[in-house]
């Protein structure tokens, strides 16, 4: 006999439009809500959408620096369940900054309308928040520490391997203890739980990693962001705003293969992650493995045209390799993960022969 509906008491039309903004926002995120069963899709959308609302504000150019980290600190205490804070103070310090509306992109619509978000989130079950909670606000506290770190550079300004860690965990590797919160609640084995949250953060770390090769050109030509390490750029004889430099292009290739070469070192915790996530309370093993799958894809394809992430072409898996990759493991499990892992760093999934060809 089936339980209580956890979403009895979320507005159904509110829900409704959360699940449209991802759509809007992120082509990965989206892929993985999709293919998520209720309630985990619902947990998962607004625990997104809070973290979107932050990204986006960290990733605004036209904000000074110093009011990015006050506007993060504000939704941090909107966030904060002990704090009175409202979110219509954060709406209220933010609209000034909003692009005026029939000029809006999605992910300012988010942030414009945190009131629905952050109500929405509300009314979900107390156990399910107090799982989201504690990673959005280490996720937006860490934000607002680096936008502070580097506010007289008017840009992140990465400078060191341990500095990029540290930066992925907050953007990402909270994301997987946010997962792994969601996913551990209620009885679980001890030892299993323990291999969750000790690959948990590595899983976030490498897709973030994935990100931050690929990314290199939109990033800093768009936000002014460098994430490839200052002190590998040195190294190259690149200072870090001559990133795009066709002049230094061979040197700035050489950290881009760096970078991914350190994406590779969490390929395997993610794979063991992959291997003991519980599927319940609508959870799927295809959510999480198709971002990591493509995360492989991407890895590859940086890896052959490494050049191509320091131009306005960039590099990406395409569209037909990521049905392919949605199709596959709609009907596969966990033991098809490493020999698909193996024909995706090969080759594009689509084109690769299988023993039925």
């Amino acid at each position: 006999m089936p339980g209580p509906d956890p979403l009895a008491d979320v507005p159904t039309d509110d829900l409704a439009w959360c699940h449209e903004a991802v759509q809007d926002v992120s082509r990965t995120f989206a892929l993985t809500v999709d293919v998520l069963d209720a309630p985990m899709d619902s947990y998962i959308c607004l625990g997104y959408l809070l973290c979107r609302v932050a990204d986006t504000v960290e990733d605004a150019s036209h904000i000074p620096p110093a009011e990015q980290a006050a506007l993060l600190r504000t939704f941090d205490a909107v966030v904060d369940p002990d704090d009175d804070t409202d979110v219509d103070a954060f709406v209220d310090d933010v609209r000034e900054w909003l692009p005026p509306e029939d000029e809006r992109n999605a992910d300012w619509t988010v942030v414009a309308s945190s009131p629905r978000i952050v109500a929405t989130f509300e009314a979900l079950p107390d156990d399910v928040r107090a799982a989201i909670t504690p990673p959005v606000r280490e996720m937006v506290e860490g934000m607002a520490d680096f936008v502070e770190r580097y506010a007289a550079d008017g840009g992140l300004r990465i400078d060191d391997e341990r500095e990029l860690e540290e930066y992925c965990y907050y953007a990402a590797g909270t994301v997987g203890n946010l997962i792994t919160n969601l996913v551990t609640r209620g009885e679980i084995d001890a030892e299993r739980e323990r291999t969750l949250y000790d690959t948990a953060e590595e899983f976030g770390l490498l897709l973030q990693l994935v990100n931050v090769s690929k990314d290199v050109y939109d990033d800093y030509s768009e936000e002014n962001n460098v994430y490839l390490p200052a002190e590998w750029l040195a190294e190259e004889g690149v200072d870090q705003d001559e990133v795009l430099d066709p002049a230094k292009r061979e040197g700035a290739t050489s950290v881009v293969r760096r970078t991914t070469d350190l994406a590779r070192s969490y390929l395997d915790d993610a794979g063991t992650y992959l291997q003991h996530v519980p599927l319940r309370d609508g959870n799927t093993l295809e959510a999480w493995a198709v971002p990591f799958l493509l995360a492989v894809g991407t890895l590859r394809e940086v890896s052959e045209h490494p050049e191509d992430v320091l131009t306005e072409s960039g590099v990406k898996v395409s569209r037909k390799e990521v049905f392919a990759v949605v199709s596959a493991m709609s009907s596969k499990g966990r033991d098809a993960l490493p020999s698909f892992r193996e024909r995706i760093a090969a080759a594009p999934f689509h084109q690769t022969p299988t023993s039925a060809d």
